[in-house]
């Protein structure tokens, strides 16, 4: 029998952790829930979700502070992150994004339609973007099956979705990869996201392993140029 996913909701609000909860546990999840930012960490650490639904506005400590300090931890690097919220603004988007997020999703929304985008993000969990292999690249060693990447001698510890980005353009350096291409690849096509999502990720990256790896073809994507 294979193992149930995880799933650990995080909402200050008990209404919606209860209808949430309902709803996911219907679909043979295990649920655990957490009402603030410092129970979600205490008990993502010990339960390891394979899903976090976070919300962004809640006491003690808020969503965003909650996401950067979960991928702070090692053991929780694979875990996807999702915030579920009714702050729609770009801003807050991109401050979710910047916190290591791999998906925003607006309230409300339909339980059938957020167990659909649930199921989306789990099917692409464990991938990699390309063979397990290990590639090594203008001073990057990146290890697809161990979810490593090694960077002048020293490990970073990215979130899922900028490791796969990276796993990606490095599969083929000096290929340019398009905007529509690295979000199918990445993201899938049942997972709704702009051209921003991408934009934010691959800035992440430079800041982590410098500018001039990644290129920008203006009008077209990107690419991984070592050269």
């Amino acid at each position: 029998m294979a193992q149930k996913k995880k799933i650990l909701l995080v909402d200050d609000e008990p209404d919606i952790i209860e209808l949430i909860s309902y709803n996911l546990e219907r679909e043979d999840y295990d649920v655990r829930t957490a009402d603030n930012g410092r129970d979600a960490i205490e008990i993502a650490r010990e339960f390891l979700p394979d899903l976090i639904l976070l919300d962004v506005m809640m006491p003690e400590m808020d969503g965003i502070e909650t996401c950067a300090e979960l991928r702070e931890h090692a053991e929780l690097r694979n875990a996807i992150i999702a915030f579920l919220t009714a702050r729609g603004e770009d801003y807050s988007q991109i401050a979710g994004f910047d916190a290591g997020a791999d998906d925003y999703i607006s309230k409300p929304i339909k339980p059938r339609v957020l167990l659909s985008r649930i199921q989306a993000l789990l099917r692409r969990q464990g991938s990699s973007a390309d063979s397990d292999s290990v590639e090594h690249a203008g001073g990057i060693s990146i290890d697809k099956e161990k979810y490593i990447v090694i960077h002048k001698g020293t490990e970073l510890n990215l979130p899922k979705k900028e490791f796969e980005l990276l796993a990606l353009l490095m599969s083929k350096p000096g290929r340019v990869f398009t905007r529509e291409i690295i979000l199918n690849t990445i993201w899938g096509n049942d997972v709704v996201v702009g051209d921003r999502t991408i934009d934010v990720h691959i800035r992440k990256l430079r800041e982590k392993i410098g500018n001039e790896i990644i290129k920008t073809v203006k009008g077209v994507g990107y690419k991984f140029d070592h050269k």
